[in-house]
């Protein structure tokens, strides 16, 4: 496996492997590894010969609020399990390389409409961050494949909107959610919980759960659930920023007529924010 930092070494690597006729896989990440963002390496092997591995924790994604500054780094150990995992190539970019001439002069990437509600309205300009960033990683590795994961539910669907738009000739795979035997979503901010809050933030999956069935069961008052949920989340100490029950292809809110539906939430537990969803097909 190599490890490069540079635009110009990456390339030159990965002409040598298209002269091979070889299939050429991304997996974006911002690295602080866990098993979910391996499995999305172990779906990049199944599906291409080459796996590259992006590791950048890209600014413009985030706001000033957020935590840019205290995000993990992990470099080396990350490096150390993808070798594990036979990943071929890693790109760990410095900020200087991504946006050398700064980020406020950087060309932006917009995806208007399914980017702007959600966690687009909660985190503005947050997706034109990850659509710029994608964007230029695409253009850099040039792969064949893309996987991602579906636990960033409404980013799978701006990264699918960005390659349909932009003509980017690249399959777009998701992966489904990883999850600990307590059904929480694997997530690289879990390691700011205290054993407390991570038994507590467990409950983000299960009321997803728990509206999924009252939905089955025949309850189409969308508002309703939605509240009810948000209530019970403040019941239990977990501060909602959204729950929102939404068509699964346009992230619009849900009729009593759509069959294919959403359930997006996010939520902070303690200082912590935190996301899942639910999938589910509806029997009307």
């Amino acid at each position: 496996m190599q490890t490069w930092h540079t635009i110009t070494d990456l390339r030159h690597a990965l002409h040598l492997e298209r002269q091979q006729g070889r299939q050429i896989a991304i997996v974006p990440t911002m690295g602080n590894l866990h098993p979910g963002h391996l499995r999305l390496v172990e779906r990049a092997r199944e599906i291409a010969d080459i796996v590259v591995t992006t590791i950048f924790v890209n600014p413009l994604q985030f706001s000033g609020a957020e935590d840019l500054d205290t995000y993990p780094r992990t470099l080396e150990a990350d490096t150390r399990q993808l070798q594990a995992l036979g990943c071929h190539h890693v790109f760990a970019p410095s900020v200087k390389e991504m946006y050398p001439h700064g980020m406020q002069r950087h060309a932006i990437v917009s995806v208007p409409g399914i980017s702007e509600r959600h966690c687009g309205a909660s985190r503005p300009g947050h997706f034109d961050g990850v659509a710029t960033v994608v964007s230029k990683l695409f253009n850099i590795v040039q792969p064949d494949q893309a996987v991602f994961g579906r636990k960033d539910y409404q980013q799978l669907l701006v990264i699918r909107k960005v390659i349909e738009d932009l003509a980017f000739p690249i399959e777009l795979h998701g992966v489904a959610t990883e999850r600990d035997a307590q059904g929480l979503a694997l997530s690289s901010r879990n390691g700011y919980l205290d054993a407390a809050e991570t038994a507590l933030a467990r409950a983000l999956h299960s009321t997803l759960h728990a509206t999924a069935q009252r939905i089955q069961a025949g309850e189409r008052n969308y508002p309703a659930l939605e509240a009810d949920a948000s209530a019970h989340y403040r019941a239990l100490g977990i501060r909602p920023d959204y729950f929102h029950i939404c068509h699964a292809a346009t992230l619009e809110p849900a009729t009593s007529q759509d069959r294919e539906l959403v359930i997006l939430t996010a939520a902070f537990v303690g200082d912590t924010r935190l996301i899942d969803n639910l999938e589910l097909d509806v029997v009307l």
